[in-house]
């Protein structure tokens, strides 16, 4: 772990998130004020603030460098069952009172929708424990192109396969939301989240190859150092060279955990309320059904300290709870909204805004990533997938990827131009063992995942 250079500088530390909460919540009172001299039944607003710096360098050159200072608003007002709604990035008081009058001049002339509403009183949060989710980075725009710079020396001198970047990027953002409604409901949250990433490209007589790593975090001091993740950039492009199609087949495909994470986002998505009660998910109708195997579980986990997805309530200040989403593999829990739980006939589940962090849990024992390769003996390790060949209405899936050819349980060589497709609701109780190689920058912490039924499209016969 590296820490953060500290030294003063008004242009990234300026954001006095105490004090910001408090004039948020100011704006958002007095626009429920003025929507219910309006008329409005009943209102919600949103508002957020941002400052942040962002930059990349590529061969020791900074080709771009931003300053951030954003904000905005939006208000929903309700009358009766009829909606209106209104965002600005304007918070000046005029643009305010407008932003105000223009939503309830909407709702006016909305058709009424018997599921519109805000959230029962009872549904809102009432304890707000401290996540320490906010962090502060004092360092200058130089000392930012420094670390930037950094990682990429560290990535050229990690392989000499590698002598170009296609970039670095290094990113620091602090900012704070406020909601309230006309129930009662104003709270207000700050937080930040810093990252560097890098992409390396490597090259030899069989072609050129790149890939990337990343460290992200809530608390700057936690990142990995730039070093590491410039050189691990550049092993990971390196370890690319000579990648080729493979054979076509039905085979296990393994994969890493910035994949698998993905992979399990798709049944989440399968489990949101509007893909829901738009019949557009292959887990309609599939409550307390085995969607998984029996020793695999799923679980939101919302108060995780400085989590990427914490959070005490939801967007519509609904309290977020620990629950299992997926338990010993049948489906407990959909993704709701107030909105898509009324139209389900259901309660909000605290998910307006999507899913707060996610812990995937295994009942058998987990591998380490070499036991996973030896119990896998032939196929083939996904380190990335491109395209949107994912159908949530009939679960089929079919996405170009790229990775490594096992055999034996050992890897032969990279592969690239292969397609890896099945059916999802298969796929996911197909899921043979989780490994014990968990992913923590992320909101999805989960291992690699070895899954059977794949099958894996190419263009030349392996031998």
């Amino acid at each position: 772990m590296s820490a953060s250079p500290a030294i003063d500088n008004p242009t990234i530390d300026a954001l006095d998130a105490d004090q910001e909460i408090r004039r948020l919540r100011s704006m958002v009172e007095a626009m429920l004020v003025e929507a219910k001299r309006l008329g409005a039944s009943a209102a919600e607003v949103g508002v957020s603030r941002d400052i942040g710096l962002q930059l990349a360098v590529r061969e020791g050159d900074v080709e771009t460098l931003e300053f951030n200072r954003d904000g905005g608003f939006g208000i929903s007002v309700y009358f009766g069952q009829r909606k209106g709604h209104a965002s600005c990035t304007d918070t000046r008081m005029d643009a305010l009172r407008a932003a105000v009058k223009a939503a309830c001049e909407i709702a006016r002339h909305t058709a009424e929708d018997p599921y519109a509403g805000l959230p029962e009183a009872e549904m809102l949060a009432t304890e707000f424990p401290d996540l320490d989710l906010d962090h502060a980075i004092n360092i200058t725009a130089d000392q930012a192109i420094d670390i930037a710079l950094r990682c990429e020396q560290a990535g050229l001198h990690a392989e000499s396969s590698v002598k170009k970047t296609d970039a670095v990027h290094f990113s620091s953002h602090r900012g704070v939301r406020v909601y309230g409604n006309s129930i009662g409901f104003c709270q207000g949250v700050a937080s930040s989240r810093h990252s560097i990433s890098a992409t390396m490209i490597a090259e030899d007589e069989r072609g050129m190859q790149r890939d990337w790593w990343y460290t992200v975090a809530r608390d700057p001091s936690e990142l990995n150092s730039p070093e590491s993740v410039g050189k691990t950039a550049a092993e990971r492009a390196a370890k690319r060279l000579g990648a080729r199609p493979m054979k076509t087949g039905s085979m296990p495909v393994l994969m890493v955990p910035e994949v698998a994470r993905g992979f399990i986002g798709h049944l989440l998505s399968a489990a949101r309320g509007g893909n829901l009660y738009r019949k557009s998910s292959f887990l309609c109708d599939k409550l307390g059904t085995e969607v998984m195997p029996n020793w695999l579980s799923l679980r939101e986990r919302p108060f995780w300290k400085k989590g990427l997805a914490s959070a005490a309530f939801d967007n519509e200040g609904v309290r977020t709870r620990e629950h299992d989403i997926v338990a010993d593999g049948k489906l407990e829990s959909y993704v709701l909204s107030t909105y898509s739980a009324r139209r389900l006939k259901l309660q909000s589940t605290g998910n307006a805004g999507g899913v707060h962090n996610l812990q995937v849990d295994s009942a058998q024992e987990t591998l380490s990533f070499a036991q996973l390769l030896s119990e896998m003996g032939e196929g083939v390790v996904i380190t990335s997938v491109m395209g949107q060949g994912i159908n949530l209405v009939n679960g089929d899936y079919s996405r170009g990827a790229s990775g490594f050819y096992v055999k034996n349980g050992e890897i032969q060589h990279a592969v690239e131009e292969i397609t890896i497709a099945g059916s999802l609701p298969k796929l996911f109780k197909h899921i043979r063992v989780l490994g014990n190689d968990i992913e923590r920058q992320s909101s999805i912490r989960t291992g690699s995942l070895l899954i059977d039924g794949f099958t894996v499209a190419g263009q030349h016969h392996q031998d």
